[in-house]
């Protein structure tokens, strides 16, 4: 006799286990805390195991909610493009998006695939770039949306996700205690340059460029050499690479965010249709940033 699995329950259970409480999650559901449990405990009966772990009080995954989290997202990823696929308009053309170089890598993938499949006849042409580039080329009429990474959230953009910038260095570095400190960052156009400044200079901290260019792998290498250390938001940090701890005697830096701005002048369906997918996406990941 074939099972099967609420998808509802697996919404639930993803959105706990991303929000960190059934309150929280309640709110980005449109449930009450009650129905959110409720559904849990759903889950949990089906599968005859415990997926949280609450006897803290920010409830934590066991070892089973580990394991099922990755494939119920992927699921719930599937269920949410075939539902994009069969209930949007037939739409097809081209949609010009401008991404941050910092954030391709990290988020895009999994996003840009699921937009393929829910509308195959449209093609994204993709535009890497530093913010204030992106946002130069979008005021020109050169793109349709664009992602950045900002200190705040302008007139028009729409706010995806919040993350803390952090000091980044090779695993068992030495970089960060060398006198000057070596900075690898962006050029001049780089987001987070004059935080990482601004904040070195507030702790009296001496330092020197390494690198200054705009591109992460010329970035990552200088780090994973254990040549300089660099500014990075902490969800987008390279596996091989770690996040410098307070211990490391640097200064701390500022939150910082990921936005969507579509052009002033109003955008087509398509890249409407886009807008969307990436805000659902982000929401879908990072609920307690949406």
């Amino acid at each position: 006799m074939p099972r099967e699995i609420d998808l509802s329950t697996l919404r639930a259970f993803v959105t706990v286990a991303r929000t960190g409480g059934m309150t929280v999650a309640g709110r980005h559901l449109n449930l009450t805390q009650a129905a959110v449990s409720q559904q849990i405990k759903r889950l949990e009966e089906q599968f005859q195991t415990q997926l949280f772990d609450r006897g803290q009080r920010r409830i934590s995954l066991t070892q089973s909610g580990e394991r099922l989290l990755g494939p119920a997202e992927r699921i719930l990823a599937e269920n949410d493009a075939i539902w994009g696929m069969m209930t949007s308009p037939e739409i097809e053309g081209t949609v010009r998006l401008g991404v941050p170089h910092d954030i391709v890598s990290p988020f895009m993938a999994p996003i840009l695939r699921g937009f393929s499949k829910a509308w195959p006849r449209v093609d994204v042409s993709l535009t890497i770039g530093t913010t204030r580039e992106l946002r130069r080329r979008l005021d020109d009429g050169e793109l349709d949306l664009t992602l950045t990474t900002e200190s705040m959230t302008d007139s028009g953009g729409e706010r995806l996700m919040m993350d803390r910038l952090v000091w980044v260095g090779a695993p068992n570095g030495e970089a960060h205690a060398r006198n000057p400190l070596p900075v690898t960052m962006g050029d001049e156009n780089c987001a987070f340059r004059e935080a990482a400044v601004e904040a070195l200079s507030e702790a009296g901290r001496d330092w020197r460029f390494l690198c200054a260019v705009s591109h992460m792998t010329a970035m990552c290498a200088t780090i994973e050499a254990d040549l300089a250390v660099a500014p990075l938001l902490s969800q987008t940090v390279p596996e091989g690479l770690e996040i410098l701890m307070p211990s490391s005697g640097l200064p701390a830096l500022p939150v910082y965010f990921v936005n969507l701005y579509r052009q002033k002048a109003g955008v087509s369906p398509i890249a409407e249709a886009l807008a969307s997918h990436i805000s659902k996406s982000f929401a879908a990941r990072y609920p307690q940033a949406a």
